[in-house]
């Protein structure tokens, strides 16, 4: 799935991201790795879509996320190494955050089977205003008027997106936005991580965990021989999610937050093209319009932290 492993508005950045001092053009360096991290992600949203068009989902996400796997491991080195063993406080995060990751993940291609991206990407778009609810709510954190008012309009935009009642509003509709909610849950659990864990041991548990429950469930569902051409379009997926997560990562590093951050909602104009190129698929009116108000509110949230921020 396509959701970085952190979300911008997080306070707590995992271990193998350490603050750096910022440098002249640290910023357009960071707008540009996030760039490539939504790019990444939306092209491999784009060939699960279409795999899974002629292979069955489960052995798809299987033998993507043993690719997924083999990747992290050769890349862990420069996210901090790989270490199997979870430290003792770590585990019950670890545990939460495997179940958000593999219900996000399974829900999310669900409906991506079901629906237009550029509608699925629109509605996880509000995703940061889900995990700033979330953390007021579970973590106490403080939750301004203004910051209020952002979550409203965000979730307004949601509504005109579904628009419940119409034809747009159906079960994947559903599926979605419960998929966006597991995701806050993996965003919130990843909180509870202390500096004893790395950001590659984190991605490596949560790709294995997706693998062996798309496993078991894939027994149920059936196997057929993939094609050459399926093989090489899931390598191609996994390399794009393997450089999604290591540039979520990177972009983490480098330049400001409040710069950064804001990047990551290209990952919709990539939806949006891709879902028209490849599936001939375009957005209505209702659509854009609600598009915009959740873009809007995300940028007004992170703006907004990053003025608390200088405050504090």
């Amino acid at each position: 799935m396509r959701t970085p492993i952190m979300s911008p508005i997080r306070r707590v950045r995992p271990a193998s991201v350490r603050p750096l001092t910022h440098q002249p053009g640290d910023n357009l360096r960071g707008a540009t790795i996030m760039t490539l991290c939504m790019v990444a992600f939306g092209l491999n949203d784009t060939v699960m879509k279409f795999v899974a068009q002629n292979l069955p989902l489960y052995q798809a996400v299987t033998l993507r996320g043993l690719f997924v796997m083999i990747a992290i491991g050769a890349v862990s080195p420069r996210l901090g190494g790989l270490h199997l063993r979870i430290p003792r406080d770590a585990r019950r995060p670890m545990i939460w955050r495997s179940i958000g990751e593999i219900a996000s993940t399974l829900l999310f291609l669900n409906a991506l089977q079901h629906m237009a991206m550029g509608n699925l990407s629109a509605i996880m778009q509000a995703l940061p205003l889900v995990v700033m609810v979330a953390a007021a709510l579970f973590f106490g954190e403080a939750l301004g008027w203004r910051r209020v008012g952002a979550v409203v309009a965000g979730f307004l935009g949601v509504l005109l997106i579904l628009r419940p009642g119409g034809d747009v509003f159906d079960v994947w509709a559903i599926v979605a936005v419960a998929a966006m909610g597991m995701v806050a849950l993996r965003d919130l659990a990843t909180r509870s991580f202390g500096g004893n864990i790395t950001s590659a041991t984190i991605a490596f548990y949560a790709a294995a965990a997706v693998t062996l429950v798309g496993l078991v469930i894939s027994l149920v569902q059936g196997w057929v021989m993939p094609s050459l051409s399926q093989v090489l379009l899931l390598l191609m997926g996994s390399a794009f999610l393997t450089v999604g997560y290591v540039s979520a990562v990177a972009s983490m590093r480098v330049g400001e937050m409040s710069y950064v951050a804001p990047f990551r909602y290209t990952s919709l104009l990539v939806a949006i093209a891709m879902g028209l190129i490849v599936f001939g698929e375009w957005p209505d009116l209702w659509t854009w319009a609600g598009s915009a108000l959740v873009v809007a509110a995300g940028i007004y949230t992170i703006w907004r932290e990053a003025q608390l921020g200088k405050t504090r």
